[in-house]
């Protein structure tokens, strides 16, 4: 330990050796001044972010709600468009059209197999078997009939 004295605040006198020791806390200082100022940084840079991410997650959901709305406003349109023709239609009107598709195709029906028809009818009218099947002459022979 030297003998030199340093003068210190208020009155009282600090050894050399205790003033390299102040150099050093001095030092100290600056660097625990150092980090508590990083850390502040660090602090701000983390709630930059988190303002961000919550300012792009409402940018988000209002582009979202947006989007909903236009597809809501097509989707009632078309619906309203569609609704509206079938609330102008007259349902009678298109029972009265069903019916006549329906006649048509009978009408169709029997002019495709109308020829065909009367054909069959008239060949099997015609046709007369002239003997007697063995069922039938059994009968008579017992005088069943």
């Amino acid at each position: 330990s030297s003998d030199l004295l340093v003068p210190r605040w208020p009155h009282s006198q600090v050894p050399i050796s205790d003033f390299a020791g102040a150099t050093m806390a001095g030092k100290s200082q600056e660097l625990i001044q150092q980090l508590l100022q990083a850390e502040k940084q660090a602090e701000e840079i983390i709630s930059n972010a988190k303002k961000n991410r919550l300012t792009k997650l409402r940018q988000a959901k209002e582009k979202a709600e947006e989007d909903l709305k236009e597809f809501r406003e097509k989707e009632e349109a078309k619906f309203q468009k569609e609704m509206g023709a079938k609330a102008t239609a007259d349902p009678a009107e298109a029972l009265k059209q069903s019916t006549k598709n329906e006649v048509d195709a009978v009408q169709r029906d029997y002019m495709t197999n109308k020829a065909r028809t009367i054909q069959y009818v008239v060949s099997k009218v015609l046709e007369v078997h002239i003997a007697l099947t063995d069922t039938q002459k059994q009968a008579l022979s017992t005088g069943a009939v």
